[in-house]
C-alpha cells in the first residue's frame, strides 16, 4: 500500500505530482491511500509514508477538462476526492475520451463534486456580509462566512477585485482570506467570535434593504432556493426577511390601493444659452452669467430636483442643492455631495463639512452668513459592499452641472466666491485651473464678483501625516482669512 500525504486540503500540485508518479508506475488505485497532513485520526495513521516511485522516462496525456474537472473538485470536503480523481487518471490511460461518457459513474461522481464547489464559490460571493472596523483612515472590513466546502482561496480574488479600494479580512473557520490593497494573503482559521457583530452602518442597510423589498414580488420557495437558510445567520438582513414575509401580503394590497406618482419634473433649461451650444470661456462666462435669469433659490432649488441633465442623478439619493443666504456676501463651490449629503440633502454636512465649519470660525467667518454649494449637485461613486466610494466628477459632468452654478451666482450676488479644489475651481472658471498654483490669489471674474481658490477641505482628511495635517489645515485657515478681508474690503467699497 502506497500512502501518499499532501500538504493541504486545497493541494492539488502535490495530488499531480503524486499520481503522475504512481500511474507511470502501474500502481493500481486500490493500493494507495491519500491523506492529509495535519487531519484528524484515521485507519491509516499508523502506516508511515511512503516514498513516491521514480518516474520513469516517457509522458502519458489526458483531456484537459479531466485537469480543469480535478482543479474544482478537489476543493470538495468529500474525503473520497483523492481516490476517486486517482482513479479517474488511471482510467484516462487506456480510454482517452472517458470524460465524453457522462453517464459513468466515477465521472459523474467527479462533475457533481466539482458543481458543489462552483455553486459554494457563488455562495460565498453573494453572501460575504462585510462590517467595519475602525474609523476612517484606520478603518477596515470584516466578514464572517463558513464555506461548505475549502473555497476560500477560489473566492478571494473576486473580493479583491470587487472591493480593490478598501482593506478586508474574510475569516472562516479553516481559512481566513484578508486584502491590503495590493495583494490577498491568508492565514489560518478563526471563530466567528473573531468577527465584528455590527457596525456603524447596519441600521442604514436595514433601512434600505426594507425599501427595496418588493412583496408583489415574492416568491418564498425562490428566494430560500437561491438564499438558504443556512446562510441567514450571518447576513444582517436576515432579522428582517420573516417580518417582510408575513406582512408581504397586507403590504402588496396597500400598494394596490395607493394612487401612482407622479413623474419626476422635467428639467428647466435655457434652450439658446450658450453654454450649451459651446465650451466655457472667460469671455463667454461673462455673457452667460448676464443671460441667466435671476430667479429665488427656493424655485431654483425645485427645478434642480428633477435635473437630468447627464447620468449621475440615476445612482444618487436625490438632488443636494446650495443652501445659505439669500444674498451672501460669501459664496463657496465644493466639488460634489458625499455620502451623508447625498443621504440628508443638505451640502458639507460630512466629515469635510465639520473640517470646513471649524476652519471658517478660525478665519472669523460666520458659516450662517455663507451660501455654500458644489459644482456638481448629485453623488459620484462606485459601490464596495455597503460602502460608496467617492468618485471625482468629469469634465462632461461638471458642464452639464454649471447652469445650475451660474443660476445660484445670479441669485445669490456674491461679493466672493471661494472655489474649494480642482473640480470647483473648474466650474467657477469654466477651465482646469491647478489649485496649488492658483491658491490664496483673489481676482476678478469678468463681469462678475472677485474669486479665489483653496483646497477642498477632503484633502486635509486623507493626509496620512499629523503634521502634514496640521501644516495644511493651517494653510487652509490663512486662505479663508484672505477670504474674509476681501469680503470686509467689497463691504467698505459698497
Amino acid at each position: 500500500m502506497h500512502v501518499v500525504t499532501l500538504d493541504s486540503n486545497t493541494d492539488f500540485d502535490g495530488w499531480r505530482k503524486a499520481a503522475r508518479a504512481l500511474a507511470m508506475n502501474d500502481v493500481k488505485p486500490a493500493e494507495v491511500s491519500w491523506r492529509v497532513k495535519g487531519a484528524a485520526a484515521d485507519l491509516f495513521d499508523d502506516e508511515a509514508e511512503t516514498t513516491l516511485p521514480e518516474v520513469p522516462e516517457g509522458a502519458f496525456s489526458v483531456p484537459a477538462s479531466f485537469m480543469e474537472l480535478a482543479e474544482s473538485a478537489i476543493l470538495h470536503s468529500d474525503p473520497n476526492r483523492f481516490t476517486l480523481l486517482y482513479r479517474l487518471l488511471w482510467r484516462l490511460r487506456t480510454n482517452h475520451h472517458l470524460m465524453e461518457i457522462t453517464t459513468d459513474p466515477d465521472v459523474a461522481q467527479a462533475n457533481a463534486l466539482a458543481r458543489a464547489v462552483r455553486r459554494d464559490v457563488h455562495k460565498m460571493h453573494a453572501f460575504v456580509r462585510f462590517r467595519e472596523v475602525g474609523r476612517e483612515r484606520e478603518a477596515r472590513y470584516v466578514a464572517w462566512f463558513e464555506p461548505e466546502h475549502h473555497i476560500v482561496a477560489r473566492a478571494a480574488p473576486f473580493f479583491a477585485r470587487r472591493f480593490a479600494d478598501m482593506p478586508w479580512s474574510i475569516l472562516a473557520p479553516e481559512l481566513c482570506a484578508h486584502w491590503d490593497g495590493s495583494r490577498v494573503s491568508f492565514t489560518p482559521g478563526a471563530s466567528k467570535a473573531d468577527a465584528p457583530s455590527e457596525d456603524r452602518l447596519e441600521e442604514l442597510w436595514l433601512r434600505y434593504y426594507a425599501s427595496i423589498f418588493n412583496p408583489a414580488r415574492l416568491k418564498v420557495k425562490a428566494m430560500e432556493k437561491e438564499m438558504p437558510r443556512k446562510y441567514w445567520q450571518n447576513l444582517p438582513e436576515a432579522k428582517l426577511i420573516q417580518p417582510l414575509i408575513a406582512a408581504a401580503s397586507r403590504r402588496t394590497t396597500e400598494m394596490i390601493a395607493e394612487p401612482g406618482t407622479s413623474p419626476h419634473k422635467p428639467q428647466k433649461r435655457v434652450e439658446e444659452s450658450e453654454m450649451t451650444r459651446k465650451p466655457t470661456t472667460h469671455a463667454h462666462a461673462a455673457e452667460t452669467s448676464r443671460d441667466v435669469e435671476s430667479t429665488d433659490l427656493e424655485t431654483l432649488h425645485e427645478e434642480a430636483a428633477g435635473c437630468r441633465a447627464c447620468p449621475l442623478w440615476k445612482d444618487a439619493t436625490q438632488t443636494v442643492f446650495g443652501e445659505g443666504p439669500a444674498h451672501a456676501p460669501l459664496m463657496l463651490v465644493g466639488e460634489q455631495p458625499g455620502d451623508k449629503e447625498d443621504l440628508t440633502g443638505h451640502p458639507f454636512v460630512g466629515p469635510a463639512g465639520q473640517i470646513l465649519d471649524r476652519a471658517l470660525a478660525e478665519a472669523g467667518i460666520d458659516r450662517a452668513k455663507v451660501y455654500v454649494t458644489n459644482a456638481v449637485k448629485h453623488f459620484k461613486f462606485v459601490p464596495r459592499g455597503k460602502i460608496r466610494l467617492h468618485q471625482k466628477p468629469n469634465t462632461p459632468e461638471i458642464k452639464a452641472c454649471r447652469q445650475w452654478y451660474e443660476r445660484e451666482l445670479a441669485t445669490v450676488r456674491p461679493a466672493l466666491v471661494v472655489a474649494l479644489g480642482a473640480t470647483a475651481a473648474q466650474s467657477v472658471f469654466g477651465r482646469i485651473t491647478p489649485v496649488n498654483k492658483s491658491r490664496g490669489h483673489v481676482v476678478d471674474l469678468p463681469d462678475g464678483p472677485k474669486a479665489m481658490v483653496t483646497v477642498h477641505p477632503s484633502y486635509l482628511l486623507r493626509l496620512p501625516d499629523a503634521d502634514a495635517k496640521a501644516r495644511e489645515y493651517e494653510r487652509f485657515v490663512e486662505d479663508l482669512k484672505i477670504a474674509a478681508a476681501a469680503i470686509k474690503r467689497a463691504a467698505h467699497a459698497a
